[in-house]
């Protein structure tokens, strides 16, 4: 792929400027596809593919949690990691003033506003992850080492496995 069929969005820019090494990935998106279908157009594990999303504590601070594809947060096991009581996901008018993207092309590089990054403890054990690049459509393969050097991202354990019916 040549340098300019990528992406030229905020989040490009930050691991440009920070020289954080990742691989582009664009996708044709899909309303309501997900990560699900991330992966199926890239040939990846559904685990592999980060999503980024935006919550607010009982007192309104904004957060940005990193979650495995396949998994869900757990928000009162989040709210009891941060010590705060409730925790809940933010509007989608919120999430877009807070991170400066659009719902489903949020990335947590280049924020327009310096919130709080939290990641699942086990992305941090994979070798590849596949990341939002701050486009719906495109996703960044990067070494997972790079979300706490560059976005100060503290593990947490929260992940709800998500439960497939075997009937």
């Amino acid at each position: 792929m040549a340098r300019t069929d990528i992406p030229m969005t905020q989040a490009v820019r930050f691991l440009r400027a920070r020289a954080i090494a990742f691989a582009p990935h664009p996708y044709p998106y899909e309303a309501h596809g997900g990560t699900g279908h991330a992966a199926r157009c890239l040939g990846v594990s559904e685990h592999a593919v980060v999503k980024t999303l935006v919550f607010e504590t009982d007192g309104g601070r904004p957060l940005l949690m990193l979650m495995h594809g396949d998994c869900n947060v757990s928000t009162k096991q989040l709210a009891r990691e941060l010590g705060v009581r409730q925790v809940n996901p933010a509007s989608e008018a919120a999430a877009q003033k807070v991170t400066g993207y659009q719902v489903g092309g949020i990335s947590p590089f280049g924020t327009r506003q310096s919130v709080p990054v939290y990641v699942e403890a086990a992305i941090l054990e994979l070798d590849r992850i596949y990341i939002n690049g701050g486009k719906r459509g495109f996703l960044v393969e990067i070494d997972p080492a790079h979300l706490r050097e560059a976005l100060n991202a503290q593990p947490v354990n929260v992940a709800q496995h998500n439960r497939v019916s075997t009937t």
